[in-house]
């Protein structure tokens, strides 16, 4: 008996008008999970709170509920962890994400340092960056987007791990949220007197909130790369101690690009001591502004003055830091 074999042909149009219909609709069946960072703490924290007094959870919201509007009308479903000012705890905002199966997560911060001339965006993953690439790919998406809507081209921009911050765990909304894509953006400085103008005009609320928006449409528009579960293609780093919050806000903390700077100096010397100074200013500069692009450069330093004086296993520790918890966002 002779089989037959029908042979059909798809119209190459109509393939290629199907794909098109699927990048046109990114947001279609995306369930996205907004997190406007803190609330609720003017009362118990004075370090919040920019020059002239705009507080850091206001600017959050307000830039948040913008977002939630341009996603909902371009498809997605959203889910916020606040729609006000009050406090709602970490593990809360990460079990919302969860329960909620959430496509991905996005914690909106603005920032505060020692330097009031420091202004530019710093964006964190969990991790490591080799093993949580969906992450840091959203990161370098929106990273993107900020420098054009908020900074010059030129500005510095960090998108690091959140162990560089909170070294022993990493910033408790991202390490419970671990396994979808997720980030925490500080989109810049309210400690910037000029940049905590901007903050408080609706215009500049909206050009941020546009800046995550697109860098989530384009997220959306290719394939979402698996994240990995953790530790299981680098080992873990051991921690590096670094200052937080308030003590970033001290005149040590202020030092921190004099401190790299007068280390550079000196790594260029010959003798011990010099060497033994650069270390120990490289590591306060590290410590004093930790996610910083510089403190990419004192890691580095650092494991280059680690193996010349035959520390090979914490030179080799020092350059697995450098490598997975500051991604080069530029060549």
């Amino acid at each position: 008996m002779k089989k037959f074999f029908l042979l059909v042909l798809i119209p190459l149009a109509f393939v290629n008008a199907a794909f098109s219909q699927k990048a046109s609709q990114p947001f279609k069946g995306k369930i996205i999970c907004i997190d406007p960072g803190h609330g609720g703490t003017a009362l118990t924290d004075s370090y919040r709170v920019g020059p002239s007094g705009e507080r850091e959870e206001w600017v959050n919201l307000r830039v948040a509920l913008m977002l939630q509007k341009m996603l909902e009308e371009k498809g997605a479903q959203v889910i916020m962890t606040r729609t006000e000012d009050k406090v709602v705890t970490l593990p809360e905002r990460a079990k919302l994400a969860l329960d909620n199966k959430a496509d991905v997560f996005v914690s909106i911060h603005h920032n505060a340092t020692a330097d009031s001339s420091v202004n530019f965006p710093i964006i964190y993953f969990h991790g490591n960056a080799s093993e949580n690439v969906a992450s840091v790919a959203l990161g370098k998406e929106l990273a993107s987007r900020l420098l054009t809507y908020l900074h010059n081209s030129d500005s510095p921009v960090s998108l690091v791990s959140d162990f560089t911050v909170f070294a022993t765990s990493g910033a408790s909304v991202l390490r419970n949220t671990y396994g979808i894509p997720a980030i925490l953006a500080e989109a810049s400085f309210f400690t910037n007197a000029e940049e905590e103008q901007k903050l408080k005009q609706e215009t500049h609320n909206h050009d941020e909130a546009t800046a995550y928006a697109e860098a989530l449409e384009a997220f959306f528009a290719t394939p979402v790369r698996k994240i990995a579960a953790k530790n299981t293609i680098v080992p873990a780093i051991p921690p590096f101690t670094v200052f937080q919050e308030a003590e970033r806000m001290t005149p040590i903390a202020k030092r921190w690009k004099q401190d790299f700077e007068d280390a550079q100096q000196l790594s260029g010397k010959k003798d011990s001591a010099s060497i033994q100074e650069a270390y120990d200013l490289f590591t306060r500069s590290a410590r004093s502004f930790p996610d910083s692009p510089v403190a990419a450069q004192c890691h580095s330093s650092r494991a280059e003055i680690l193996e010349k004086q035959g520390r090979k296993a914490e030179a080799v520790q020092e350059k697995q830091r450098e490598t997975e918890y500051y991604v080069k966002f530029r060549n």
